[in-house]
């Protein structure tokens, strides 16, 4: 293995480590406030990190199908839930179909060449969601304005804890040496869980809101 490749895992190991640590400290920590915010974007610094490394371990090292499918959901990902910060009730912005349509352009290129390559559940799950995503981003420009006041939240929080689990199934996948590739679905599996806990509390703090509003 060459210095530069060692040098690239080191970094790629060294920034999910970071990005794993304070992801799942965010899952706890109080949400909306100052330290949630810093700590938000050192978590999404970190994810930069450990995609930008992962797309050049594989394009100048090693090239493999499940990774590389993992690391465009996974930026897609980070980046969806960055934005939907910034932008809350405003909506998408200029910026966001820019990156839809980028996000389009690299699935249609990357999908071919995986599936060549030899397709597995996790191939077909990471596409399916990527597919999703990107379908749902679309979507919502045909949203009424007044629903991101609401949405934001749950968009917010969909992506980024997706993403979180999205380098939890990645590390699995370097760690784990059996039941590959379904050893890899546990921590997405996880991941779909704790979202699915996260929506239901958005929802119950929305309908006390709501109550209290009515009651005013």
């Amino acid at each position: 293995m060459s210095t530069p490749h060692l040098l690239n895992i080191a970094l790629h190991v060294l920034a999910g480590t970071i990005a794993m640590a304070i992801g799942c400290y965010q899952l706890g920590n109080a949400k909306g406030g100052d330290a949630h915010r810093r700590w938000g974007r050192r978590f999404c610094y970190a994810g930069f990190v450990v995609c930008a490394s992962a797309a050049a371990g594989l394009a100048a090292f090693r090239f493999l199908p499940n990774f590389a499918v993992l690391t465009v959901l996974v930026l897609y990902q980070l980046v969806g839930g960055w934005r939907s910060a910034r932008t809350r009730e405003r909506g998408p912005q200029a910026a966001d179909a820019v990156w839809t349509i980028a996000a389009v352009a690299i699935a249609a290129w990357l999908a071919p060449v995986v599936l060549r390559g030899g397709g597995n559940v996790l191939v077909y799950s990471s596409l399916g969601a990527l597919a999703t995503l990107i379908a749902y981003d679309t979507a919502r420009w045909c949203f009424p304005r007044r629903w991101f006041g609401t949405l934001w939240r749950y968009d917010h929080s969909y992506k980024l804890i997706a993403s979180l689990f999205g380098m939890l199934s990645a590390l699995v996948g370097n760690v784990v040496r059996f039941g590959q590739p379904w050893s890899q679905i546990l921590p997405l599996a996880l991941g779909t869980l704790t979202v699915a806990v996260f929506f239901v509390r958005l929802y119950r703090q929305d309908a006390a809101r709501s109550a209290t509003s009515r009651r005013i």
